[in-house]
């Protein structure tokens, strides 16, 4: 049987106190829905369906994926409703799986479990045992501790009240089945809305069986109702991830203060400090360090290269053995090849920096190609922007730049050339050529410093 997942994503979120529909409110860098979506593209679903209703337009144009069915729930009248939005597209000899966009941590080797168990009479229901069940639907069992029913709080009795084991809202079906049970859905309850849940005591009563399943965590099925609750849920995930490296080999100085808001692939003895956040796609080589308060975002860094403190690093690739900061910027498109150099206060651009190549202080170079062994100095810049247009700066093997100087593109500067400090450079310059290009300096005698009046 295919498998066709249905995300429930239509609800407002009030109590996000916020104007954006809740589901893509960001958890680890991306929205709660992308989560859900990402998960099920996972199991291999030949078709997602997502169910939007508030912002509809706003859910479509935040998450990225191009083969989702879209469904409209002009009205919020219930979970039930919502499915029925996006059961005419289901053929009946598929499973269907049901999710929400609102609970993004779900793994999915639990919901592997949970399809894997649907048969024609047998529903697949995820439960989880809570401390404190207050707010969730009660999982009702009879004698033989079959699965009877689920009774939502708001219609539940004193008695009912004190079951722990409470409903995720997550479960799996036959498609036939749920075409069958969906229009017998009634709304004659508290909230006057169509549950979903109800089709649990019509499938049961129909001689169906239904099989329950637990996540290995509570956190997997741990909704997002507020921002406390999405805070809280960020944390666990975070804690999680932390982990996970911690036992993989990496070395985390404070493991409650690293953010990974992506996709963190490493190498042997990477040593991460405080405070660091990786966004996207993040590579990170054998021996690598990063020092504290570093933002990496979509990089490869190479083998044992040292990132020091308060770097930010964007859409960069950063050979072996090379030394970025502190303070250093590496903005998109900045290539840095073996044993190169970035220091303190240097922020790149569309740059290629060759071998052993050197930045050392408080520069800005843009839209350049150095070569090997090239070293630029303190203050010196590559104006490389008109207003208008961008302009490439060119630096072959061995040039030296002396401090405090302007590279005004288009302009190329060829082999072992050296441009003296303070040089204004606005025309090529031939392979071994020094260049000086700054006004005559005058010593005027007897000058007297102006005075206040």
């Amino acid at each position: 049987m295919s498998l066709h997942v249905i995300i429930l994503a239509a609800g407002q979120g009030s109590r996000m106190k916020s104007d954006l529909p809740k589901v893509v409110h960001q958890l680890a860098g991306k929205p709660m829905l992308q989560h859900v979506i990402d998960t099920a593209s996972e199991l291999d679903a030949e078709k997602i369906h997502v169910v939007v209703g508030h912002g509809a337009e706003i859910v479509k144009q935040t998450v990225q994926d191009e083969g989702l069915n879209w469904c409209l729930q002009a009205e919020q009248l219930g979970t039930g409703h919502a499915v029925a939005q996006a059961i005419d597209t289901i053929p009946s000899d598929a499973k269907v799986l049901i999710l929400y966009g609102d609970v993004p941590l779900t793994a999915g080797s639990t919901l592997n479990e949970l399809v894997s168990s649907v048969e024609a009479q047998q529903l697949s229901l995820l439960t989880v045992e809570l401390e404190n069940p207050t707010g969730y639907g009660r999982i009702i069992r009879n004698a033989e501790a079959e699965i009877s029913a689920i009774v939502e709080e708001k219609d539940a009795s004193e008695e009912q009240r004190y079951v722990t084991e409470v409903n995720t809202g997550i479960l799996a079906m036959s498609a036939e089945a749920l075409h069958r049970y969906i229009p017998l859905l009634k709304n004659s309850n508290a909230q006057g809305e169509y549950y979903l849940t109800d089709i649990i005591e019509i499938a049961v009563k129909n001689g169906d069986r239904v099989e329950s399943h637990q996540p290995q965590y509570e956190q997997e099925v741990q909704g997002v109702n507020n921002r406390l609750q999405l805070c809280e849920l960020e944390c666990w995930h975070q804690s999680r991830i932390s982990e996970q490296l911690m036992l993989a080999g990496v070395t985390l100085y404070d493991p409650n203060r690293i953010d990974v808001r992506g996709h963190l692939q490493f190498g042997r003895d990477v040593i991460i400090d405080l405070n660091c956040i990786f966004e996207g796609d993040v590579i990170l080589g054998d021996n690598v360090q990063i020092g504290p308060n570093c933002i990496i975002k979509n990089a490869s860094i190479g083998a044992g290269t040292i990132i020091h403190a308060n770097s930010i690093i964007e859409d960069s690739v950063i050979g072996e053995l090379a030394n970025v900061g502190p303070y250093a910027r590496l903005r998109p498109g900045t290539k840095l090849e073996n044993s190169t150099k970035i220091g303190n206060f240097v922020e790149t651009k569309k740059t290629i920096v060759g071998e052993g190549s050197k930045i050392n202080h408080l520069s800005y170079v843009g839209d350049a190609v150095l070569g090997r062994n090239v070293n630029v100095g303190a203050g010196t810049i590559t104006c490389n922007y008109d207003g208008v247009n961008k302009y490439k700066t060119e630096l072959a093997d061995g040039v030296f730049v002396g401090s405090n100087s302007s590279l005004v593109a288009p302009v190329t500067v060829g082999k072992n050339a050296t441009i003296g400090a303070g040089s204004t450079v606005t025309k090529a310059i031939e392979d071994e050529q020094l260049v000086v290009a700054r006004a005559k300096q005058r010593n005027i005698d007897g000058w007297q410093r102006p005075e206040k009046k």
